[in-house]
């Protein structure tokens, strides 16, 4: 059985248990509590200290008890995403990437359950995004429309992906979050890069890469401009290298599409992708469909198609609702009367985060916590 838990039945709005929850990263720690499924009270921000290990454990704790101290009752538990790598099942963080001060190892989870006696649940931010669109974002949407729409098809499976100073993500299979043996399920930023073929994918997915991308086309300098800066010159809000900008995204949707594609052909589902660089999928969506949809060759110079699935862009109105409409018939059951209703259609779609990447790793931390107590 897989590592990670359950979420089917979830019903986070008739759960008033309160869950204390943080937002991790490498300049500041964000606190906020939960209570079905919505945050309470004020969230509290503290610097992270990345490089001073007793003063970012001192605001680990402190941000957490003022979070306490506004409450009117003991929370059931902490669940919270931190940068790995790490331990997450016996609550160890290693890190040595944006975090520096916890090289080498620190209990965070055992520490926190000593302090607050309440049980600390530690997660990757990528699987616990995944988890909340899950829950609570692309996926019951889609299913809630599908239903509406008289289909008889139904999805469990969601491949979440993230965008922002790095590729990141997570894997939901039939309802449970897939966490590994190794606490290293999701691990996109390694799949092999097509454009850069000797490069992991990371390099041509993420802010550094439309920043070098533009750089290189336009023969600018790299730290001059900021994705978004692209986006506007690639929109015509802003002036600027017109063709660069755009050809930056689409070598984005490019790498983006090819390693969704190696994920797809495992994993059979849909697929939802957030982060910093999700604003701009008007701009690399389209590229990453149409790879989905494109072909691989073989050796005798053949082609078929790339995944097994038709893709579809769920954020274009026409697609989404070509994708709502599938081919649903129905088949006679030889020797009897009944009828069953079918719809034999391989089919996926990709949309972008309906939470936002922050509200839906607070309800992945949330929710998973909940299905643990």
């Amino acid at each position: 059985m897989m590592a990670g838990t359950d979420l089917a039945g979830t019903d986070l709005a008739k759960d008033s248990r309160l869950v204390l929850t943080l937002d991790a990263g490498g300049t500041n720690f964000s606190f906020s509590a939960m209570r079905s499924g919505q945050p309470v009270g004020e969230s509290v921000t503290l610097p992270a200290e990345p490089h001073d290990l007793d003063a970012s454990l001192h605001n680990l704790v402190a941000g957490f008890q003022a979070l306490i101290d506004q409450l009117d009752e003991k929370p059931a538990a902490i669940s919270f995403a931190f940068p790995g790598p790490a331990d997450y099942p016996n609550g160890v963080i290693f890190n040595v990437g944006n975090l520096p001060a916890y090289q080498g190892g620190v209990a965070v989870g055992p520490m926190l359950e000593e302090r607050f006696g309440v049980p600390v649940f530690l997660n990757n931010d990528g699987d616990l995004f995944a988890y909340g669109e899950a829950i609570a974002g692309l996926l019951p949407e889609v299913n809630r429309e599908l239903e509406a729409a008289g289909s008889p098809k139904r999805y469990r499976n969601l491949i979440g992906l993230t965008l922002g100073t790095g590729l990141g993500g997570g894997l939901v299979i039939d309802g449970r979050l897939l966490t590994g043996d190794n606490s290293a399920g999701g691990e996109f930023w390694l799949l092999r890069n097509k454009v850069r073929s000797d490069c992991f994918a990371e390099e041509g997915a993420s802010i550094r890469a439309v920043r070098s991308a533009y750089a290189e086309a336009s023969g600018t300098v790299a730290e001059e401009l900021s994705p978004k800066d692209i986006y506007a010159i690639a929109t015509g809000e802003a002036s600027g290298d017109l063709r660069a900008a755009r050809q930056a995204f689409e070598m984005l949707g490019e790498v983006v599409g090819d390693a969704l594609a190696n994920v797809l052909t495992l994993i059979d589902g849909l697929a939802v992708i957030g982060g910093g660089l999700a604003g701009a999928a008007p701009l690399f969506l389209p590229r990453v469909i149409a790879e989905l949809n494109g072909t691989i060759a073989s050796y005798s110079g053949g082609v078929t198609a790339r995944v097994i699935q038709d893709v579809y862009d769920l954020e274009n109105p026409t697609q989404r609702q070509a994708f709502l409409q599938g081919k649903t018939q129905e088949i006679a059951v030889p020797q009897s009367s009944r009828v069953v209703v079918t719809d034999p259609g391989k089919r996926v779609g990709v949309g972008i985060s309906k939470l936002g990447a922050n509200r839906a790793v607070g309800v992945g931390a949330y929710a998973f916590a909940l299905n643990h107590l």
